[in-house]
C-alpha cells in the first residue's frame, strides 16, 4: 500500500471494496478509482489505441490523457478517466486497450436537467472563485457557484494562508457564508462543459455517482444556466515536456502527484525524479520528500531559484540544474530516467517521473464564445487577450499566478521523434507533426486533424499548446503567430444519457397512442411506428405470421367488411372568410368550389412542384374546412400552412387548428359496410342516392355527435366514422357488435397498404421521394387548369417536368407469380442472357411498395420506372439476392379497374 499517514482528506474509517481487471481491491470514501489503484500499487491500467503501449495514470483530474477505464458496475459506461471516477462500494472496472465498448445492457440510472437564471455565475471554487462568489453575494446579486471537484478549494493543500487564515478555515468560512444566503446556489461535483452567447452555460452535476446505485434521485443533472455575468475562475493546467518514451506508466504531472498526496494520502512513488522548467514543481518535490519519498529534481534552467533550491535541499531533495530528461526505461512502469547534464548523459533509477513545463491557463470556456487569446512569452502559454461583454476571467485562468513563476519555455528535448509523444491518448508523436509539416500543412487546425492531436477525451488539455509550440519550432515561426487550435464544447466528456435527461426510451420520441390503444393490445395487435404514433399493423391469430394475417384480413375486407382505427390521420381545422382562397393556393386543385357537405381529394406540392402531401378536404361550412393529411405529414403540413399564412399571405384571414387528437376515425370498409352502418345509425339513409360518394353527414348516437364521411382508400364501399376521442372506445365496440353477424374483421395498417396498392393509390413518402410530381403519379386530373396560381404551378412548365424519361408510377407483376420483390429493389432492362451487363448498369427505377395479394392470388409491386406508362406490357428484370427476377410493367389499378365496388 502507498497510503501515507497524516495526509489526505478521505475517510479512512470506512473501507470500500472494488474490482479492477478481475481483481478485488479496497479503498475509502473520497477516493477516486485512480487514487485507490495507486494506493494498491496498480500503475498500468491498459494499452494505447494504435501502438498497444502500456498506459497508466498521468494526472489527478480531468487533464489526465492516459488513465482510461471501462466501468461495468454500478452503471456501465465506456472510456472514463479513472482520475474522475469516485469510488463506491462494488465498483467494477477494467482497463481499456485505447478504446472502450458500448454497454450491452441498458443504463437504469435516472438523468434530468434544470434551468437556472442568475445575476452572477462563478465557474471554479478555488481561492479566486470563492472570493468572487462571496463578493457578488455581498452586493445583493444572486449567485451560482459551480466547481467540478468533490470539495471546494481548488488545489489548496491546506498549508497555505488566505485572508490571514489557514486555507481550510478560509474555505469553510466562505462556504458557510454562501450557504446561509438564500440567493446563492453552490454546486460541487459540477463541471461547466460549455459556454455560449448571452451568458448561457451548460454544466453537468454528478449528483449521486459517489453514493452508489441505490441513492435516490437523478444520477446526473445538466444545468442550463443563464447569467447576466459570468466569472471564469477555472485555474490552469500544468504543461508537460515532450521527451523520448514519455508515455510510460509512472510518468505524470508534478502537481498531480502533490494532489494525490494531499487529497487522498497516496504517495505515487518511492524513488521519484522531478523534471521541470518551472518553480512550482519544487513544492511537489518538497512535499513528496516530506512524505517519505527519495526525490531528485532535474531543472532545465541554467539559473535556479535560490529560495526554492534551498528549501528543496533542506528537505533532502537533490537538485541538478541545466539537466533535461531525454528518455526513460521500463515496461509496465518506468524504472529509470535518462538525462543529459552539463557533464554528459546519466541514468537515474526511478519508479516515478514527474514533469512540469509550466502552466497553461484553462481558457477553454472563454474560447467557446470566441474569446481571443494572446501568447504570454513569460508563461509560455496563451491567456485571454481582452475581456468580453458579460464575462470576466480571473486568477490562474487569466494567467495571473501569485507569485509569478518564471518559466523556461521548453516544448521538447532531443530524441527520436517517433517515440516522443505529444498526445499520449492518440499515440500522436513529434514525428506525426513533422509529417504534417512536410506535407505542406501550416495551420495548427489542419495539423490537428492530420495528426488527431487534441481530439481525444482530454480535448488537448496537455497536448494542445505543446503541438503549437513544436509546430512553430519546425516551421521557424513565432508561436504567437501560429496560435492554438479551437477549443470546443464539451470541456470534459459528457454521457449521452445525461444530455438526453429524461427524454429516453418512450420519452425520447414521444409515443402517441389512439383512444383504442388498450383494445389493440388486448386483441394481440402487432404495432408499427408511423410518425410518432403506435398503429396496429396486423392482428395475428394463433399460428399466423404477418403474411398470413394480412392475407386473411385483406380477404375479409374484400369479401365482407373490415374496420380500421384510422384516428392517426392528420386533421387540421381551417376557418375564416379567406379559407377557400387559402386552400386554393395550397392545393393543386380547387377547394373553394367545394360545396358544404362534400369531400374532395387534394394534392399539395412544394415550390418545386413535387408532391408534398395528400389527403381529403371536407367543407364543413361556408368559411370552414376540415383538411386531412397523412399520419406522418400532419405536423409538417400544419407548419407549411402556417409559414405561408404568417410570412407570405398575411392579408388572408384564416385560422388553423390541429384537431388530430380531437377526432377518432374508423373506416368501415367492404361490401357489407352499408349493412353495419345501417344497424348502428338507423336514422341515416346510407343508400347511394341519399349518401353519395365523397360526401359527409352529421348524426347523433345516444346524444353523442358523429360524423359519417363516404370516403374510400381501398376502392371498396366504405365510410369513415368520426367521433370525439372521448367516446371512441364505446363507439368502436358498438360497431364491432353490429358487424359481428357480417363477420366484421379488424384490420391493421399493413392490410390498408395492400388494399390501397391494389387500387394504385400512392402513399406519400413511400411511393414518392421528393422528386415525384402529380403528373408522374398519373394524377394530372388533380391539377387544376383553371386556377391562375398555386404553390408549385410554375415548376410544372419546366422542361425537365416534361421529360419523357421521368420516372412514372406503374405496377410490376413478377412473371413467376411467386416472388415478392423487396421494396427498394432496382429495376433494369430485361437481360436476354439472364446476366447483368458490366457496370455501370443503367437503372430504370425502383420498387416503392410490394405485397402479397389475396385478391390477385400472387405478389405484386408498385414502382417508379422511366417512361413507365408508355412501357405497360414490357418485361424488365429486378435483381433479387443475386437472381434476376422477371416482372411485367402494368397499370397501377390491379383490382376492380371499372370502380364498380365503390358503390356496393
Amino acid at each position: 500500500m502507498s497510503r501515507v499517514n497524516g495526509y489526505g482528506r478521505i475517510d479512512r474509517s470506512k473501507t470500500l471494496t472494488f474490482t479492477f481487471d478481475g481483481r478485488t481491491y479496497t479503498g475509502h470514501p473520497g477516493d477516486t478509482l485512480a487514487s485507490a489503484l495507486l494506493a494498491n500499487g496498480v500503475h498500468c491500467l491498459g494499452t494505447s489505441v494504435k501502438l498497444g503501449r502500456p498506459r497508466g495514470i498521468g494526472a489527478a483530474w480531468t487533464e489526465d490523457p492516459t488513465g482510461l477505464v471501462q466501468i461495468e458496475e454500478p452503471f456501465p459506461e465506456p472510456m472514463l478517466q479513472a482520475s474522475v471516477v469516485e469510488l463506491v462500494e462494488g465498483l467494477v472496472a477494467r482497463g481499456v486497450p485505447g478504446q472502450g465498448r458500448l454497454a450491452e445492457i441498458a443504463d437504469t440510472a435516472r438523468y434530468d436537467r434544470k434551468h437556472t437564471h442568475t445575476d452572477t455565475l462563478v465557474i471554479g471554487a478555488g481561492p479566486a472563485g470563492l472570493h468572487a462568489a462571496r463578493s457578488a453575494a455581498r452586493t445583493g446579486r444572486s449567485v451560482v457557484l459551480v466547481d467540478d471537484r468533490a470539495t471546494p478549494g481548488g488545489t489548496l493543500t491546506g498549508t497555505e494562508e488566505l485572508d490571514g487564515k489557514p486555507a481550510p478555515e478560509f474555505v469553510e468560512n466562505v462556504v458557510a457564508e454562501l450557504a446561509a444566503n438564500p440567493d446563492v446556489l453552490h454546486l460541487q461535483r459540477t463541471t461547466a462543459f460549455g459556454q455560449y452567447d448571452d451568458g448561457f452555460v451548460l454544466a453537468l452535476e454528478r449528483r449521486t455517482d459517489h453514493l452508489g446505485p441505490d441513492a435516490a434521485g437523478a444520477r446526473q443533472r445538466v444545468h442550463r444556466i443563464r447569467a447576466q455575468h459570468v466569472v471564469v475562475a477555472t485555474g490552469a493546467h500544468e504543461r508537460p515536456i515532450v521527451f523520448e518514451d514519455n508515455d510510460r506508466p509512472g510518468i505524470m504531472l508534478a502537481s498531480s502527484a502533490r494532489d494525490f498526496l494531499h487529497r487522498y494520502g497516496v504517495l505515487v512513488g518511492r524513488e521519484i525524479v522531478v523534471f521541470t522548467s518551472d518553480d512550482r514543481a519544487y513544492a511537489a518535490a518538497i512535499d513528496l520528500a516530506g512524505a517519505g519519498a527519495r526525490v531528485t529534481v532535474l531543472d532545465a534552467r541554467d539559473t535556479l531559484p535560490r529560495e526554492e533550491e534551498a528549501r528543496a535541499n533542506a528537505h533532502g531533495v537533490t537538485v541538478h540544474p541545466s539537466t533535461v530528461v531525454t528518455g526513460t526505461e521500463g515496461g509496465t512502469r518506468v524504472s529509470a530516467v535518462l538525462a543529459t547534464t552539463p557533464d554528459g548523459r546519466v541514468r537515474l533509477p526511478a519508479d516515478t517521473l514527474l514533469v512540469s513545463g509550466g502552466w497553461n491557463p484553462t481558457v477553454h470556456l472563454f474560447s467557446h464564445i470566441k474569446g481571443a487569446l494572446a501568447y504570454d512569452a513569460a508563461l509560455g502559454a496563451f491567456r485571454p487577450a481582452a475581456p468580453l461583454p458579460g464575462v470576466t476571467v480571473i486568477g490562474a485562468a487569466n494567467g495571473d499566478f501569485d507569485p509569478a513563476a518564471p518559466t523556461k519555455v521548453l516544448w521538447r528535448t532531443d530524441g527520436d521523434p517517433a517515440r516522443q509523444f505529444v498526445d499520449i491518448q492518440r499515440d500522436a508523436t513529434v514525428a506525426d507533426i513533422q509529417r504534417a509539416v512536410g506535407a505542406g500543412l501550416r495551420s495548427v487546425e489542419h495539423i490537428k486533424r492530420y495528426t488527431t492531436i487534441g481530439t481525444a477525451h482530454d480535448q488537448g488539455k496537455t497536448s494542445g499548446v505543446l503541438a503549437s509550440g513544436i509546430t512553430a519550432e519546425l516551421l521557424g515561426r513565432p508561436i504567437e503567430e501560429l496560435g492554438t487550435t479551437t477549443f470546443r464544447p464539451p470541456y470534459t466528456p459528457v454521457a449521452f444519457a445525461a444530455l438526453a435527461g429524461r427524454e429516453r426510451g418512450s420519452l425520447f420520441d414521444p409515443e402517441r397512442v389512439t383512444s383504442l390503444h388498450d383494445w389493440h393490445l388486448e386483441a394481440g395487435a402487432v404495432f408499427e411506428d408511423v410518425g410518432q404514433w403506435k398503429r396496429a399493423r396486423y392482428y395475428p391469430q394463433p399460428g399466423e405470421d404477418m403474411d398470413a394475417a394480412v392475407l386473411r384480413e385483406c380477404a375479409a375486407v374484400r369479401g365482407g367488411v373490415g374496420i380500421l382505427d384510422g384516428s392517426t390521420l392528420g386533421k387540421i381545422d381551417v376557418q375564416g372568410p379567406d379559407a377557400g382562397e387559402f386552400l386554393d393556393r395550397l392545393y393543386t386543385n380547387m377547394m373553394s368550389t367545394l360545396k358544404v357537405g362534400r369531400v374532395r381529394y387534394g394534392v399539395m406540392c412544394g415550390n418545386d412542384g413535387m408532391v408534398l402531401d395528400d389527403g381529403t378536404v371536407l367543407r364543413i361550412a361556408e368559411n370552414r374546412y376540415l383538411v386531412t393529411t397523412t399520419t406522418g405529414g400532419a405536423a409538417a403540413v400544419l407548419d407549411w400552412m402556417e409559414e405561408w399564412l404568417q410570412t407570405e399571405w398575411t392579408d388572408l384571414k384564416v385560422y388553423l387548428t390541429s384537431v388530430t387528437e380531437h377526432w377518432s376515425v374508423f373506416p368501415i370498409v367492404g361490401p357489407r359496410s352499408r349493412d353495419v352502418l345501417a344497424e348502428v345509425f338507423p336514422d341515416v339513409d346510407v343508400s347511394n342516392d341519399a349518401f353519395p360518394f365523397m360526401s359527409w353527414q352529421d348524426t347523433v348516437l345516444d346524444g353523442v355527435p358523429v360524423r359519417l364521411a363516404r370516403i374510400s382508400f381501398s376502392g371498396e364501399l366504405a365510410w369513415e366514422v368520426n367521433v370525439s376521442s372521448w367516446y371512441a372506445p364505446a363507439l368502436w365496440e358498438r360497431l364491432l357488435a353490429a358487424g359481428e353477424r357480417y363477420g366484421i374483421t379488424p384490420y391493421g395498417t399493413e392490410t390498408m397498404h395492400v388494399l390501397r396498392a391494389e387500387k394504385g393509390y400512392p402513399i406519400i413518402g413511400q411511393d414518392t421521394d421528393g422528386t415525384v410530381s402529380p403528373q408522374d403519379l398519373g394524377m394530372s386530373w388533380a391539377v387544376s387548369k383553371k386556377k391562375e396560381d398555386f404553390i408549385g404551378k410554375r415548376s410544372f412548365s419546366r422542361p425537365e417536368n416534361h421529360n419523357p424519361l421521368r420516372k412514372q408510377f406503374v405496377s410490376l407483376l413478377p412473371t413467376d407469380r411467386s416472388t415478392r420483390l423487396p421494396e427498394g429493389s432496382q429495376i433494369v432492362e430485361r437481360c436476354p442472357d439472364g446476366k447483368l451487363p458490366a457496370p455501370p448498369v443503367p437503372m430504370l427505377g425502383h420498387v416503392t411498395s410490394s405485397y402479397r395479394s389475396a385478391e390477385l392470388g400472387r405478389p405484386f409491386a408498385l414502382a417508379l420506372v422511366k417512361n413507365g406508362r408508355a412501357r405497360v406490357g414490357d418485361v424488365v428484370h429486378v435483381p433479387v439476392g443475386g437472381v434476376l427476377v422477371e416482372a411485367e410493367i402494368g397499370s397501377t389499378v390491379l383490382v376492380d379497374p371499372e370502380g364498380a365496388r365503390r358503390d356496393g
